[in-house]
Order: C-alpha cells, then structure tokens, then sequence
C-alpha cells in the first residue's frame, strides 16, 4: 500500500480519529488539573505557615501574654531570672527605622537605575549592566552582612566618627544595596512595558527625554513602579541575617543614625537556637512570627488598593 493510500486510510478510520482527539482532550485535561493544584498549593501554604505559627504561639496568646505591655514596653528582657519581661516596641521601631531609611535610599536609586537602563542605555552596556544587577540580587545575605561588617562599619567609624560601626545607618545602607536590584529589575520591565507610542507623542511634541520620563512614562507605568517599590519594602521587613550582623543587636529606641538597633527578624534569628522548646520564651518569638505576618499582611494589602486606586484613576 502506498504512502497516499495509507494516510487516506489512516484518516477514514473512526478509531484513529476518536483517539487523536482524546489524547489532546486528556492532556488539557491533565495540564488544567496541574495548574489549579499550583495556584491552590499557594493558598494552603500560606494558611499551613499561618497555622503553625498560630499553634506554637497560641500558649501565650490567650491568658499569658499581657498584650499592653507587649507592644508599649521597651524592656525585652526574656531571660531575666528576677523578672521576665516581653516588650517589643523597641523591637517594632528598630525594624521601622531600618526599612524606612533602606527605602529612602533605594527607592531613589533603584528608580534611577531602572530609567536609565530603560531609556539612556542601548547595546552591550544595557545588557551588562542588567547582568549585574541579576548578580547583585544573587548574592545571599550572609555575604552582604559580611561587607557591612568588614568594609562599611570601619569606614562608618573613621568618616562619621561613629561610636560603633554596626548602627542603623549601616543596616539601611546594606539593605538599601539588598533591595535596590529587586527594584531596578521590575521597574526596568514596568517601563519597558509602555507602548513606544507614547514615547514618539511626546518626541512629536518637542518633549525632551527628561520630559518623557516624567510626563509619560511615570504616569504610565506607575502600576509597575508601585509594585516594585513595594517588593522593595518587602524585601526590607523580611531581611534577617544581614540585619542582624550589621545594626549592632541593640534593644534601644535610636535617636540617631549612629545607634544601634535590633530588629523584629533578628531577635528570632538570634534567639530561637537558645530557648528552651516549648517555654514561654519560645512560644513569644512565635507571638514576633505572629507580628511580623501581620506587617506582611497589611503591607500587602495596602499595595493592592494603592494598585486598584491607581487602576480607578486611570479608566476616569
């Protein structure tokens, strides 16, 4: 039988035919199953760690923990054999303080750098210095608390005459360097993302370069530049290592940017390997867990009605 022969065969036969087209309805099938179990798995993680967390800390959440004190007090003396004391309001500013001095410096830096690979730049420059920045974000924590403790606090020490190197301007310059790549990264593609339409209307009306940026492609992109920040902001909050080898580990309020602080993350770090499992002092570092979700939680959401009400804005 011929080549023709059998594929004209081949494609009047009804059990070829109903088996091409059950094979695709399976596998869409297949790859549909595979995608919701991916998107639910999300959802119960989060819930699995929310539990969890809420199980170890339950204990001192109902009838133990005395929640004024808590979140008003500065003393967080866990191990004071003459009297516990569990206060985080010093823990809760020094993680404030950090993650908003880390922002002002990289927030700026970050956009800036985003810019200027998106619109300033062009060929092998713009592709290096992308791969930089990929490799800036890859470097781990541990390594950049290295550099704050090797490099940063003797030059923090000889030119700002710091009494310590390890302080809160230390923390917020590392992690501002921690999280500047995650904004160059997506604010680079949020304003890669605006239509080149918009960037020859504005040329058409005699717009320099510096005006485009400002005029057209903030406004444009603002959705994408807001959720970069916000990864940034993120970033910062959930830091752990590198915080705590560079703020000096320092249960105080600062009053400046040469004090050191201690932060929510780094008191978990440094702490949960030395308490005894199940006492009343590990049980509060899961009530820090517990905060530290909450923080998460409303800076998340925050992020998505800033989004929607951007989003609104904009179809008006």
């Amino acid at each position: 039988m011929s080549d023709n022969n059998w594929n004209s065969a081949t494609k009047r036969s009804p059990r070829a035919s109903g088996a091409a087209l059950w094979l695709p309805r399976w596998s869409e099938w297949a790859i549909e199953l595979l995608i919701r179990a991916c998107g639910y798995s999300a959802i119960f993680f989060v819930f699995a760690i929310f539990l969890f967390v809420l199980r170890e800390a339950a204990p001192m959440l109902f009838g133990k923990l005395d929640f004024w004190e808590f979140f008003t007090s500065t003393q967080w003396q866990p191990s004071s054999e003459v009297q516990v004391r569990y206060g985080i309001f010093a823990l809760l500013v020094g993680t404030v303080s950090v993650t908003l001095l880390a922002m002002a410096i990289a927030v700026p830096l970050g956009l800036g750098a985003a810019v200027f690979i998106s619109e300033f730049c062009t060929g092998k420059v713009k592709e290096s210095l992308k791969i930089v920045i990929e490799l800036l974000a890859a470097i781990p924590s541990v390594v950049w608390g290295f550099i704050g403790v090797t490099v940063l606090a003797p030059l923090l020490v000889e030119l700002a005459h710091a009494p310590v190197g390890v302080n809160l301007l230390n923390g917020g310059i590392i992690l501002a360097l921690m999280s500047a790549p995650v904004i160059v990264s997506v604010g680079e593609d949020a304003l890669k993302a605006v239509p080149d339409s918009y960037r020859e209307a504005g040329l058409s009306l005699g717009a320099s370069k510096w005006e485009i940026v400002y005029r057209v492609l903030f406004p444009a992109a603002k959705n994408g530049l807001l959720a970069a920040v916000l990864l940034g902001v993120g970033r910062a909050i959930g830091e752990t290592m590198a915080v705590l080898m560079v703020t000096g580990h320092a249960v105080q309020i600062p009053t400046s940017l040469m004090d050191p602080v201690r932060t929510l993350t780094a008191t978990i770090a440094a702490e949960l390997g030395e308490t005894v499992k199940g006492g009343d002092h590990y049980r509060v570092l899961f009530v820090i867990g517990l905060v530290l979700l909450g923080i998460t939680f409303v800076v998340n959401l925050a992020a998505d009605l800033a989004v929607k009400g951007v989003r609104h804005d904009d179809r008006r």
